[in-house]
């Protein structure tokens, strides 16, 4: 017997048709008011699940997830790790909090990428450009990971370093952006004040417009990131503060994570920062999804996607390794968590056919991320991933995205009868509660509910059974709240504050499996409160198997 093959589970010998999870990507439970779309939404079937099936709650952030602390929002990204995974994994916010803390990405044996790339500059007497999102939101990034290296880069005397900033107003407040443009200026200058120092903002542009495209939905996104960054060909103003001001002004009412690339620029109007042969690079983010597009343009030899121009001939390195197939990219500061011995592999192992599929914007984390960031397919001839393009129309206009589509190839792979499990996500929440309309986010869980509506009766006549959860929360609040009072808040105007960003909620869970009399047990168990990684054991144990032994435990209640 091979260490991959699974047991029969001795208490249940599963269903007899496919067992399916259903992803409904950012869809939490709320304060149930006016800030929760997934509240206000039309919802018979959730709320039918709710009333008639084995219900409860998982827990899907802070550390149920990887993440540092339990101030910390889950993402797409962990979530979908820890589903697939079943187990718990320390992830990229932590894991680089924790070099940083210790000094190791700087020094000892794995900081050799760091020093390759601050000898390299002080030789050539060039510039170390630093590049990622400018937020404290733990997603992609963190500003404090940011600082220290800017700090560490004027210790080793550094003397020329660019700023090329992301900004978010996705995973923070909507216009929150100047809060940490002005902290960053702050040291900046504050360096900048040192004999033989020169720390400037070099660019930037808003997260949706600007560089950090995922999944090839739009790579215009990258080659505007790619002519701004490295070519310094944009827009210019004489700060960043002052070309969001009149981004602003120009268009009143627009997000951070929208506003038009820029370059910062000189008295004579050319650009403070380009990027030049001989220059270093260094992708702050550690989340890998977004950063892998940009990190192509800057490795690739074989490069379709758009004219480059001259690629200057520079050092290259990631915060993280982004794609550890692809070993994207070449330098790394920080290594990824090792992700092994996924729900994914074990079932492609034993020759179990299984099912992925969402639309592309969440394509990777039905994929990439489930399987414990690993590109491809363990078994192509087992497994079938199917991507659903996604428009490429604002969220908020479209909010039903392809969720019709999804759920139209869905119900035909399953009626086939060849699969054991399938995972399907729908982005509609998550996607749409970004954009901070509420009434469209609304719109985008009615959508979602009404595809589950669909299933349920697929899932029924095949005898199978139907997971429905989230992986974090997003749509159930809309409304930035007070800090003092807990209520949402309203601005001068006396209008609500949008949210766009993650929440810190927890996520439901309902199993429909309605030829089996089974019930849930989501109480804490080995001294934790159940999170998304208990369902991996809990989709063994449908399929009639017993799970790997340092799994999480099933949700299914002992009998």
């Amino acid at each position: 017997m091979s260490e991959w093959t699974l047991g029969a589970n001795p208490r249940f010998p599963g269903v007899r048709g496919p067992v399916v999870v259903c992803v409904m990507d950012g869809v939490g439970i709320g304060r149930q008011d006016e800030s929760d779309a997934v509240w206000l939404a039309r919802t018979p079937t959730l709320d039918r699940l709710a009333a008639t099936t084995p219900s409860g709650r998982l827990l899907a952030h802070g550390r149920a997830v990887g993440m540092p602390s339990d101030d910390d929002m889950g993402n797409s990204e962990v979530g979908h790790n820890a589903i697939g995974a079943g187990r718990v994994f320390d992830q990229g916010a932590k894991l680089v909090a924790r070099a940083i803390a210790e000094g190791t990405i700087f020094e000892g044996e794995h900081a050799g990428v760091w020093g390759e790339l601050t000898q390299h500059v002080r030789e050539r007497r060039s510039t170390l450009h630093l590049l990622g999102l400018l937020s404290d939101g733990n997603v992609h990034s963190h500003i404090e990971h940011l600082f220290a290296l800017l700090r560490r880069a004027d210790r080793e005397a550094i003397e020329r370093v660019r700023v090329h900033v992301l900004l978010d107003g996705r995973d923070v407040p909507e216009t929150s952006a100047l809060d940490y443009v002005d902290a960053l200026e702050e040291l900046l200058e504050t360096i900048s004040g040192k004999p033989d120092r020169d720390y400037r903002i070099a660019s930037g542009g808003g997260r949706m417009t600007t560089t950090m495209d995922r999944y090839e939905a739009d790579w215009g996104m990258v080659e505007r990131g790619w002519r701004t960054h490295v070519r310094g060909e944009a827009r210019g103003f004489a700060s960043c503060r002052l070309a969001i001001e009149t981004f602003r002004a120009e268009k009143p009412g627009i997000g951070d994570q929208m506003l038009p690339e820029f370059v910062v620029v000189e008295g004579d109007a050319q650009p403070v920062g380009p990027m030049r042969d001989g220059d270093a690079v260094v992708l702050f983010n550690f989340r890998g999804d977004r950063a892998i597009e940009i990190s192509q343009a800057f490795e690739a030899d074989e490069f379709p996607h758009f004219d480059r121009g001259k690629r200057p001939e520079l050092l290259y390195a990631g915060m993280m390794e982004y794609d550890g197939d692809l070993k994207l990219p070449s330098r790394y500061l920080v290594a990824p968590p090792a992700i092994d011995r996924t729900l994914g592999e074990y079932l492609a192992r034993n020759g179990l056919p299984q099912l992925a599929i969402s639309e592309t914007q969440k394509f990777g984390h039905v994929t990439y991320f489930w399987n414990g960031n690993r590109s491809g397919a363990f078994d192509p001839a087992v497994e079938t991933y199917v991507e659903i393009p996604s428009d490429v129309r604002p969220f908020e206009e479209r909010p039903w995205m392809k969720a019709a589509e999804i759920t139209d190839r869905l119900i035909d792979e399953l009626r086939t009868g060849r699969y054991r499990h399938a995972r399907v996500n729908y982005a509609n929440g998550d996607m749409v509660g970004h954009t901070g309309h509420r009434e469209a986010a609304i719109q985008a869980v009615a959508a979602v509910d009404l595809q589950l509506a669909r299933l349920l009766p697929v899932i029924e006549a095949l005898e199978g059974a139907l997971l429905v959860t989230a992986d974090h929360g997003n749509a159930d609040c809309m409304l930035e709240l007070d800090k003092k009072t807990g209520e949402p808040s309203r601005d001068a105007a006396g209008a609500f504050r949008p949210k766009t960003s993650h929440t810190l909620n927890p996520v439901p869970i309902h199993l429909f499996a309605p030829s089996v009399d089974l019930a849930l047990d989501t109480t804490t168990r080995r001294g934790r409160a159940p999170g998304l990684a208990n369902l991996a054991s809990t989709v063994l144990e449908l399929m009639g198997f017993a799970a790997p032994e340092d799994y999480e435990p099933s949700l299914i209640a002992p009998r």
